[in-house]
């Protein structure tokens, strides 16, 4: 009897415990909240947008018959019919508005690039969802091509307009017209399976104008090609985003990316009104990401696969940005998750390697402190181009790739990083380890160095982007392949 009156104080002891653990994680659902609008990709009634850039973020001229590359697939549910409808918010007619097509929706603009900033507004109007505190409007799909013609002025010095110059090795150009828009697809979300409890939509095309990739299927000549592939099955579940990009010798250097972005305000990377799904705005250092990242095929030895990718806007002297791109700075911070990216930050040079590094307990440490700084945690650090104080010695950001000057902190898998749910060594993650991802961001954005003058007071970090996908740089005939479920962003209820 004795032994069976310890078994059944062991057990009520263990099933205590359970409840406790039950009672944490309560606690901790109640105190957070989702910052997005469509929590962990659940919704039915699916809102999703693409948008398309050339290298400095900007449109520069529309492809023929494809109008301002600007697209949404915003619906809602119909369940009074059987099958179920798709109540479509956004037409074909709506996603064709450009300059070159003519308009009809009341957007003018005397450019393609501020077209393309007014349509997305428009677009977000017809999808946006009612929602406290803020509405929201849809998932983005970002592209990018890097090719740059250096003859055609179209990209700003660190936001300053400059004259023609030579070509460079950096930017790659087939001739004129390399930095053109490319075509886009659409295969509107519509309703699959037997029982018709599948929802399936996408969107696809190729930079190489003169292609036929209206079939859907990756190419597999030199065409370069991206899709983004959604689908679900109603009432259970996330969505999954299936992504596929392929570079050509034409079109090397290419950026695929699924985004959250801000609601309203500029988001990364950006100099003008811009919309997104996170209703409330994350700030370091209390805010979480969660998903689930599926890597099929990795874009080859230079494809820079972000796990996480967070942008801001701030200036070096602390101040919010507001649209002047010759003070305005983008910050980004990237997790480069494929195994073949090498850290470049070296004790025998450091202009690559952030000023300081600060450890998970407050330590601080300076790059010259060869004992103690975790060098190989750190793939790149630049500075950003308008900085007037930076700490030598320093290494200046590409100075085209935005409307405004940038600064960029790229990380790799490290132990350093592993106390914030990220990766501590190459190849977690990767090609045949597929995981389901929370990565205590806000905490690790708040410890990483960003610049700023040494006179001002520390800002406040808000990050109006949260993205991940892929940049192949510059290299020919690669495919990188990936899912991504489950997003979602969690801040603390009160911090907002």
């Amino acid at each position: 009897m004795e032994f069976w009156r310890i078994c059944s104080l062991l057990l009520l002891l263990a099933f205590s415990i359970i409840e406790g653990f039950d009672h944490v994680n309560a606690v901790d659902a109640d105190n957070y909240i989702s910052a997005v609008g469509d929590p962990g990709m659940r919704r039915d009634g699916l809102r999703v947008a693409i948008e398309s850039w050339n290298q400095c973020n900007e449109v520069g001229e529309e492809a023929i018959n494809m109008g301002s590359p600007r697209m949404a697939d915003c619906f809602d549910i119909d369940h009074s019919t059987a099958p179920i409808t798709l109540n479509h918010l956004v037409d074909e007619k709506d996603n064709r508005l450009g300059i070159l097509n003519g308009t009809y929706g009341g957007i003018k603009a005397h450019s393609v690039d501020k077209y393309a900033a007014k349509k997305e507004i428009y677009l977000g109007k017809k999808c946006q969802v009612k929602d406290k505190p803020s509405p929201w409007q849809f998932w983005m799909v970002m592209l990018k091509s890097g090719n740059t013609d250096t003859y055609a002025s179209r990209c700003p010095s660190n936001g300053h307009k400059v004259g023609p110059f030579p070509p460079e090795n950096r930017f790659p150009c087939f001739g004129d017209g390399c930095m053109n828009m490319p075509l886009m697809h659409h295969e509107y979300t519509s309703v699959h399976g037997k029982h018709g409890k599948i929802l399936k939509g996408s969107f696809y095309g190729t930079w190489d104008l003169d292609a036929n990739v209206t079939n859907g299927v990756v190419p597999c000549n030199g065409t370069s090609y991206y899709s983004v592939t959604w689908n679900k099955r109603i009432g259970k579940g996330s969505w999954v985003f299936h992504h596929v990009l392929k570079t050509s010798k034409k079109n090397p250097w290419l950026m695929l990316y699924l985004r959250s972005d801000a609601t309203t305000g500029f988001s990364g990377g950006y100099h003008y009104q811009t919309r997104g799904m996170m209703k409330i705005i994350p700030k370091s250092p209390n805010f979480k990401v969660r998903f689930t990242l599926d890597i099929k095929q990795g874009g080859g030895p230079s494809s820079q696969f972000y796990l996480m990718d967070i942008g801001s806007c701030w200036k070096n002297n602390g101040k919010p940005c507001d649209g002047d791109v010759t003070t305005d700075v983008t910050r980004y911070s990237e997790m480069i998750i494929n195994p073949e990216i090498e850290a470049w930050c070296k004790p025998d040079d450091l202009r690559l390697c952030p000023p300081h590094h600060t450890f998970p307990n407050g330590t601080r440490v300076h790059r010259n402190d060869t004992e103690n700084f975790p060098y190989d945690a750190y793939h790149v650090y630049c500075t950003p181009g308008n900085a007037e104080h930076p700490e030598e010695p320093f290494n200046y950001c590409d100075e085209y790739s935005n409307p405004q000057p940038q600064e960029i902190l790229q990380i790799v898998p490290h132990p350093v990083w592993g106390d914030y749910g990220y990766p501590t060594k190459k190849g977690e993650g990767w090609i045949g380890d597929p995981r389901t991802w929370e990565l205590d961001v806000g905490r690790l954005s708040q410890s990483l160095y960003f610049y700023q003058d040494p006179s001002s007071k520390p800002v406040e970090r808000h990050w109006s982007s949260i993205d991940l996908g892929t940049e192949i740089y510059v290299s020919e005939n690669q495919v990188a392949e990936w899912t991504v479920s489950d997003f979602d962003v969690i801040v603390p209820e009160n911090d907002h």
